[in-house]
């Protein structure tokens, strides 16, 4: 695990954490039937620019330090809030975009009417990215997590978006 590598203990403590809520090791709240966060496991923020500032202090001078991109790191559950992450973040960097698209045909052409391309381009499903995909060159993004970086991205160690 990358937090063992870099001997960070509160990265290793942060990760333990993460490990009890994921299998049910933390206290539930009877009344409530919710846990209790540790008062040192988040900063809870009301807007995404401030959690983007929070985690991305001055990001528009660091945003190429790939040492600086490598301590933060930002979370999102649902594909919406990934959405609207990147886009804050992307909207701050000045630099030029480019749209990529999805793939939107089916293999057997018989098929076409069951799968109208609009229909196709409008499903928005767990674990894959929306139809279109505006990326500027550099600016860090959030990859979906059951996306396997490794694979998908070989070449590329980090997730930044690049020519």
């Amino acid at each position: 695990m990358r937090v063992q590598l870099q001997r960070d203990a509160s990265a290793g403590n942060f990760a333990k954490q993460l490990m009890d809520i994921g299998n049910g090791r933390m206290e539930i709240d009877e009344s409530t039937q919710c846990i209790t966060l540790p008062a040192n496991f988040c900063k809870i923020t009301e807007r995404i620019n401030e959690l983007v500032q929070n985690v991305f202090p001055n990001i528009k001078q660091n945003y190429k330090s790939h040492q600086w991109l490598s301590t933060r790191a930002i979370l999102a559950a649902k594909n919406i809030d990934v959405n609207t992450i990147n886009f804050t973040i992307q909207h701050g960097i000045l630099s030029e975009t480019t749209t990529y698209k999805s793939i939107d045909t089916v293999e057997n052409q018989d098929e076409v009417a069951n799968y109208p391309t609009e229909f196709l381009n409008s499903l928005d499903l767990l674990g894959i990215p929306q139809h279109v995909l505006t990326l500027k060159i550099g600016v860090p993004i959030i990859l979906l997590r059951n996306i396997n970086p490794p694979r998908l991205c070989a070449t590329e160690p980090d997730s930044q978006s690049r020519k």
